[in-house]
């Protein structure tokens, strides 16, 4: 496998994304009728497949902030969000929670968000890779505050699949030097819908 950025293609919708990793799922809590905290519903990851399968997408969470938890608003929203299928890599006036896996030798398209990121490494290895040409290996537990900049990530591993989770939040725009900063994909990134966050 090609250690160079390739094109992806649409993601497809997949129930499981083919790796060496344990499957995961997302419990999400609530009250009772009494005001007491329950689980509320426990969920299995469902990936987005890109590539053919060597890098997945499995949206955890995404609401707008502050998020409003009375009547399961939040609930509602996210679920409306996903079946919607116009959710970016942000999204406006909220938060995203993405979980991310990479093939070994993967490496993605190089990107930019309008948002504040918290990208930490749960299994394996993965470099970051910023357009200054800078690569920084991070190992588990290792997390990047990525702000607004231009990035693409890399699994070295010849053998194993790597794991992220993201949190990204909106942010304002962002401007240097006079020239604003706005969101880009980069080359490649057909099917996947635009934040809407700097519009």
């Amino acid at each position: 496998m090609s250690s160079e950025t390739k094109t992806p293609p649409a993601p497809s919708a997949s129930a499981e994304l083919k790796t060496n990793l344990p499957s995961t799922k997302t419990l999400i809590t609530g009250h009772n009728a009494e005001g007491k905290a329950i689980v509320h519903d426990s969920r299995p990851a469902t990936w987005k497949v890109f590539e053919g399968g060597v890098m997945g997408f499995n949206q955890i969470y995404t609401n707008p902030f502050p998020a409003d938890l009375n009547g399961d608003a939040d609930v509602r929203f996210h679920d409306a969000k996903m079946a919607g299928g116009g959710l970016g890599l942000a999204v406006k006036h909220g938060t995203v929670c993405r979980m991310v896996d990479f093939a070994p030798e993967y490496v993605c398209m190089m990107h930019r968000t309008q948002s504040l990121d918290f990208g930490i490494v749960v299994e394996g290895e993965v470099d970051l890779i910023l357009d200054d040409g800078s690569s920084t290996r991070m190992g588990r537990g290792d997390i990047a505050v990525q702000r607004a900049t231009m990035h693409s990530w890399r699994n070295p591993s010849t053998t194993s699949w790597a794991r992220m989770v993201f949190v990204l939040q909106d942010t304002k725009p962002l401007f240097i030097g006079g020239e604003r900063f706005g969101e880009d994909y980069g080359r490649g990134t057909e099917g996947l819908p635009r934040s809407g966050n700097d519009d």
